[in-house]
């Protein structure tokens, strides 16, 4: 059908993950063939978005009982062998007629794919099943169909559909998980695939030519055409070496065109950036900072503390999510509190007092979450966060949850500022903050001790990921009560840094 694509002289094999990683950069694919030790192996928790992403995966194939799972993993861990026999297993039961078969694999002409779900639906004819666990179709779901398509039908098959199955994200979990409700979004995406088969083959060619470069092509950022910024700039650090700290790539937001854009004039320095060139507004303060200093604007600042009420009651939240809900009343990754802290001070210079709560037991944590806050909260006074989407988003979802505790949750609500406000407005920059509002990237800068380098969990992410697999998968049985311990560390220090950093506010209005 699609006639030959590549001369035979290529021995590489392109393999679908890897056109994935040439959509990104060329450079990943030439690395990943080439020089993999220059890709950063995926930490602990991006492993654990690769497990949810296998959970849901497992959900989804219960939509089709009596299908025929074969694979390349055992007990979970890759198995080159099967690996290899794979595409053969996969024509042995094309052979049988089986109606439906899981992760089955071909190689034909230098490609190879491994499926999610083939369906036969006719003598030869297929639909074929992309099984995601995002919560709708992503723009680069479909090069990866159509990757698939063109080794399936250069195989030899017929494919008459291509869906992408994944999360449904308004269902709500009443019991044991319904998996035709969990999986219940199957979006038919033929025509978009079938409208890039045509520019898949010539991207195809393009990697293939990567794979056989001599020499790695260049690794700028300016090519980056997929992923994040953030990501690629990990890859370009292990090629090149760690860049100067006010390097042009440490300009926030920073997109493929501008790098380009600032590589042609021969910029190399965030100070060197033309003042003509068009910049975003958080962008401009980190250029200004660094070439004026510190920016504080003290009459803004003044108006925000102004609003103050004491006793100030200093907030956080500490969340768990997952794609499969864990208690009833809980939709697909939703963020749920498992731990918060509270530092109160009743009076300017007045006395600092600590509360906290961490659910330890594996059972939904709102309802002893919120009597408790119910105990510790002061009647009357400011609520501070840093970023009050979070908290109050968290609280209106607790009282739909629990509606006997909404009048409660909502008079929080109503209370709180956020402390974050003079940095995100640019009342507040400095260079070193690298155009982030993040209390991570605002507190080292601002004030010396206490500092979160201290600590064995220093991140929300770590601290979900170490929570769910404690708690919930009842893992690190002998530590558990050091870990429950470095929760509690890190969750009171956000408080306490809170506290911090509005000493170094009032410092400078005074």
């Amino acid at each position: 059908m699609f006639g030959e694509l590549i001369d035979l002289k290529y021995k590489m094999i392109l393999s679908k993950s890897e056109f994935m990683m040439f959509l990104k950069h060329p450079a990943w694919l030439w690395l990943k063939k080439h020089d993999k030790s220059k890709i950063p192996e995926p930490d602990e928790n991006l492993r654990a978005l690769f497990d949810d992403g296998n959970l849901f995966e497992s959900y989804a194939e219960k939509l089709f009982p009596d299908a025929v799972t074969l694979g390349y993993k055992i007990n979970g861990i890759f198995n080159g062998n099967r690996y290899k026999v794979l595409p053969e297993l996969t024509k042995k039961e094309l052979q049988k007629d089986t109606k439906v078969i899981f992760q089955g694999r071909f190689e034909v002409d230098n490609l190879t794919a491994i499926f999610d779900v083939l369906e036969r639906v006719g003598d030869n004819t297929f639909d074929l099943y992309e099984i995601k666990s995002s919560t709708s179709v992503k723009p680069e779901h479909i090069p990866d169909l159509a990757f698939q398509t063109i080794v399936l039908e250069k195989s030899g098959l017929k494919i008459r559909n291509l869906y992408v199955i994944h999360v449904n994200n308004n269902y709500v979990r009443k019991g044991d998980i319904d998996p035709m409700k969990l999986c219940s979004e199957k979006e038919d995406v033929t025509k978009d695939v079938r409208e890039i088969i045509g520019e898949t083959l010539n991207n195809i060619g393009e990697a293939f030519k990567i794979i056989n470069m001599k020499n790695m092509p260049d690794v700028s950022p300016r090519h980056l055409k997929q992923g994040s910024m953030e990501e690629w700039l990990e890859v370009y650090k292990l090629v090149n070496g760690e860049f100067p700290k006010y390097c042009m790539y440490n300009l926030c937001g920073l997109t493929a065109k501008k790098v380009g854009l600032l590589e042609d004039m021969g910029v190399k320095l965030i100070n060197e950036v033309p003042p003509d060139f068009e910049l975003t507004e958080r962008q401009q303060q980190q250029v200004t900072a660094l070439k004026e200093g510190r920016q504080i604007n003290i009459k803004e600042i003044s108006d925000f503390l102004s609003k103050f009420e004491y006793p100030l009651h200093f907030f956080d939240y500490e969340t768990f999510s997952g794609v499969i809900p864990a208690f009833d009343g809980i939709r697909p990754y939703q963020q749920v509190p498992f731990q918060y802290s509270l530092h109160i001070l009743d009076k300017q210079g007045g006395e600092l007092i600590h509360k906290e709560y961490l659910h330890t037991e594996n059972s939904n944590p709102v309802p002893t979450l919120v009597k408790k806050m119910m105990e510790d909260f002061e009647g009357k006074g400011t609520v501070l966060v840093w970023h009050e989407s979070m908290e109050k988003g968290k609280n209106e979802q607790m009282a739909k949850m629990f509606t006997e505790y909404e009048p409660f949750l909502l008079n929080i609500n109503d209370r709180i500022l956020d402390l974050k406000i003079p940095f995100s407005k640019g009342w507040f920059t400095d260079a070193d903050f690298f155009g982030s509002a993040s209390l991570k990237a605002v507190a080292p800068v601002i004030i010396s001790k206490p500092s979160y380098s201290d600590l064995k969990i220093s991140n929300g992410v770590t601290a979900q990921r170490v929570w769910m697999e404690t708690v919930f998968q009842g893992k690190n049985k002998e530590t558990k009560d050091k870990i429950m311990e470095d929760m509690r560390k890190y969750c009171g220090l956000d408080t306490e840094i809170m506290v911090h950093i509005l000493k170094v506010l009032e410092s400078k209005i005074n």
